[in-house]
């Protein structure tokens, strides 16, 4: 289904038809991009969150990529794909011509396949190599052409593909056993990475060497990190920023006023979420499924959204969010409204001592994340049935600590990284998953691939169905929130929508001085 994307007002800039074209002077003028969205990692093999593939899709090149708002993927890097025989477990590429790394070497199938053996290899914990689930091997057939050979049927993995995790690099660049750990990069896409300090911002030049599925390349763009929400407030407030996106205060977003000339709005629908996710394994306090359902009956979603994210964000009663094929409401037809008696009937059949005490780990500087653990430890200490204790880390330290299995439970936003419902799959909740949750359901990962097999996506949301039925019955999760996502920029900045299409692809290059 389409993720659409709605702009809700464009300021009116200007009288008379040579205010509406950019001067020459301002054809070259940097744009400055605002974002908390920090970079886990420069090397794509290293990282799998929203800020480090935000600058992917603009520093490196996949084989395919997404239109504005598309759903199907369309080629880049290469001039044509397709699956081989029957049973969708063979996908070949052919490269498109012309494309040439930094250093002025062609790029070749030896690229490709270097790029997707090397993420498997590394295995980073915070890395994207659980995307590739279903790739068996790849093999270069010769200059221009690579196979993939997949372990199973899997109709969703050119999606895969076209994200972060099939991001081309220069096989003389980067270690085939290793990180690369200096703050360069050496890609292909639209943009060069002309200077990048960690924290703090990355400077992009158009890539005049681009050869690809768009037919030119933008502005020159500088992208700003900011520690948190309010920082980056001050940023715009105060013009540091000509555009301002992921993600500013709540209070902030819900006063924005799509009728102020001095300003451009955009706010549109996304498939973003934000779960509690919880620790399964043996040995945490919330092993035992009755536990978790406990919590599953204490969590007020609309008090949450409505006091801490100020009306920017939707409750989420399910693992797929609204709008994506496949959606169910199955937490809110198993707990249907915050109860305390009857999770203490489900602790006391689970014979354990009250209150349960549990860690509870966020990552400060987050949007409203401090914020959002307290108003949780509130509602989850309802009743004296549990005893939660919050810790905030820093970002990178708290994927370590998710991925390693050293919290309870822990609260993360989900970018969906292409518009399928697979992708909240086996990242989420198959064996092995990309949370760490230590959960596995043999029915849960039957159910995920065999949704794989089909090529018309409307044919899983069966699958999909009871997948989420499954999930509100184990609760490995407590699905929370869906994101309204905002952009805003001076009145003089054209292009934000394409920040927020829902594709997955931040398109920096569609961004204009008008």
């Amino acid at each position: 289904m389409r993720i659409l994307v709605t702009l809700l007002a464009l300021a009116v800039v200007g009288i008379g038809g040579w205010q509406l074209l950019p001067s020459q002077g301002d054809k070259n003028k940097t744009i400055v991009v605002g974002t908390t969205d920090a970079v886990t990692a420069l090397d794509p093999a290293g990282a799998y969150d929203a800020g480090s593939w935000a600058l992917f899709s603009n520093v490196f090149q996949s084989l395919l990529t997404f239109e504005p708002g598309g759903v199907e993927p369309v080629p880049d890097a290469a001039r044509a794909c397709a699956f081989k025989g029957s049973g969708l477990r063979t996908y070949r590429c052919t490269l498109r011509s012309g494309i040439t790394f930094p250093s002025g070497r062609a790029m070749t199938a030896e690229d490709v396949k270097y790029s997707f053996d090397r993420i498997r290899k590394i295995d980073s914990d915070v890395g994207p190599e659980s995307l590739l689930g279903t790739l068996a091997s790849v093999s270069a057939d010769s200059a221009d052409t690579v196979t993939f050979h997949l372990s199973s049927a899997d109709a969703t993995f050119p999606l895969k593909v076209a994200t972060g995790a099939g991001a081309i690099v220069d096989r003389d660049r980067y270690p085939a056993d290793a990180l690369r750990t200096d703050p360069g990069a050496d890609g292909t896409g639209p943009y060069t990475l002309t200077s990048y300090t960690r924290g703090e911002k990355a400077e992009l030049a158009p890539n005049r060497r681009y050869q690809g599925y768009l037919s030119g390349t933008g502005r020159p763009v500088e992208l700003r990190y900011y520690a948190d929400s309010g920082k980056l407030e001050r940023a715009w407030r105060s013009r540091q920023v000509d555009v301002a996106t992921r993600t500013l205060p709540p209070d902030v977003l819900s006063a924005l006023n799509p009728s102020d000339p001095d300003q451009r709005v955009t706010d549109s629908d996304s498939a973003e979420t934000r779960n509690l996710y919880l620790n399964t394994r043996s040995g945490s306090p919330l092993h035992d499924a009755h536990v978790r359902r406990a919590l599953a009956w204490l969590v007020n979603r609309e008090q949450l959204a409505a006091t801490v994210y100020a009306g920017t964000v939707d409750p989420l009663y399910s693992l797929i969010p609204t709008g994506i094929t496949g959606h169910t409401t199955s937490f809110f037809d198993h707990y249907s409204q915050p109860n305390v008696r009857k999770a203490r009937e489900l602790l006391t059949e689970a014979g354990v001592s009250l209150p349960v005490r549990f860690t509870f780990g966020y990552g400060i500087n987050r949007e409203a994340s401090a914020e959002e653990a307290a108003e949780l430890k509130k509602q989850l200490e309802a009743g004296g049935l549990f005893k939660v204790d919050v810790k905030g880390y820093e970002w990178t330290d708290f994927q370590k600590r998710w991925a390693a299995g050293k919290m309870d439970a822990w609260s993360v936003g989900w970018v969906a990284d292409y518009p399928d419902p697979d992708t909240f799959g086996a990242a989420l909740v198959g064996t092995g998953s990309t949370m760490s949750t230590g959960y596995s359901n043999k029915l849960v990962d039957h159910l995920i691939l065999d949704s794989q097999q089909f090529a018309d996506r409307s044919r899983a949301a069966k699958d999909f169905e009871e997948i989420q039925a499954d999930v509100a019955e184990d609760v490995p999760l407590i699905p929370l929130w869906q994101r309204k996502e905002y952009v805003v920029s001076t009145e003089d900045v054209g292009g934000g929508q394409y920040l927020v299409d829902g594709t997955g692809v931040f398109r920096l290059w569609r961004l204009t001085w008008i």
